[in-house]
């Protein structure tokens, strides 16, 4: 066995594990990169992934595989990007353990992130979000579970993987009502809760009596929801909202765009920028400026309090005939 294949086996097991403590999400997503980068550069070199040598995994055999995924497996530059990051985690872990390749890893280490553009920002309106929350069936059980659900998440912008961890213990409903959840990163987060959300959970959780440890919303055998669940019933809910708000049908509302239209009401009320990042659990301020890119309201209020040049249209005469015939062509 080369020095590798054990590289790689420390690296899930000393420095993602017990190290950076990452979470299940991470971890998968770095074991299903290399998995796919060693498929790559087994069919590439003809030699099996327990052979494989840091020197055969290469800026140039990168730099192919990352071209690999955008062109025969149709991934997008932000997917690459994201490929790209976990094996920049592994090199960087090698070169602590393998000064000796240090040129290749360096080359690797080198390659960057490819620029793309930001995707628009999908979010609902108030009379969109309000439909949303009134399309569930309140005379079953299922629908008043997804009504407490959503009206959480449109009110505190939870990530759906952290709405999947809450538990029983997590909310607190007495007096200064919130609720905590673990995010990116493993960073604790409170937030708080207002009246209308209290209202909903507190009916919820008087019906589910849910032990401190419970989920906070399970699925009929008690277990805690999947992120396809939930994605799963915030389309089935959207169907439904078309025939009382039909202008919902043109966003592809997802648990994530529910996420938005937390940040976006928080910006319409006149919160700052910074607060909304620790709102949602933003490791900077900068990834919040995208509501700003985002929000027509404020951008016409800018263009309100702006005076226009005190200017009149014109055309351009040509000063001679010729020129005359020759702009018109």
């Amino acid at each position: 066995m080369t020095a590798l294949a054990p590289t790689i086996q420390a690296f899930f097991t000393d420095r993602l594990t017990s190290q950076r403590q990452a979470s299940p999400r991470t971890i998968a997503s770095y074991r299903d990169t290399l998995r796919l980068l060693l498929v790559f550069a087994q069919n590439r070199t003809g030699v099996d992934p327990s052979r494989l040598d840091v020197a055969d995994i290469d800026a140039d055999l990168v730099a192919a595989f990352l071209s690999h995924l955008e062109r025969d497996r149709n991934n997008s530059a932000r997917t690459r990007n994201t490929r790209l990051a976990a094996v920049h985690s592994l090199f960087r872990y090698a070169a602590l353990r393998h000064p000796e390749h240090a040129h290749t890893i360096q080359l690797v280490l080198a390659i960057p992130t490819k620029r793309h553009p930001l995707p628009d920002i999908d979010y609902l309106e108030r009379d969109e979000a309000d439909a949303l929350l009134a399309a569930r069936d309140p005379a079953t059980w299922l629908g008043r579970r997804d009504h407490a659900l959503l009206v959480l998440v449109v009110q505190t912008g939870l990530r759906v993987s952290e709405l999947c961890g809450l538990t029983g213990a997590d909310l607190h409903l007495g007096t200064g009502p919130y609720v905590k959840c673990r995010g990116k990163g493993r960073k604790q987060r409170t937030t708080p809760l207002t009246g209308h959300t209290v209202e909903a959970l507190a009916a919820w959780t008087t019906e589910l009596a849910p032990q401190p440890s419970d989920p906070l919303f399970p699925t009929r055998t008690g277990n805690p929801m999947s992120v396809d669940a939930v994605q799963w019933l915030v389309t089935k809910h959207t169907k439904t909202a078309v025939h009382t708000c039909p202008s919902i049908a043109a966003k592809n509302v997802s648990p994530h765009v529910l996420r938005h239209t937390c940040a976006m009401n928080l910006l319409h009320s006149g919160v700052d920028t910074a607060t909304i990042a620790l709102w949602l659990g933003h490791e900077s301020t900068q990834t919040t400026q995208i509501y700003i890119h985002a929000d027509m309201k404020l951008k016409e209020q800018a263009l309100a309090r702006t005076t226009p040049p005190a200017t009149k249209p014109g055309r351009y005469v040509p000063p001679d005939r010729l020129l005359a015939f020759l702009e018109s062509l």
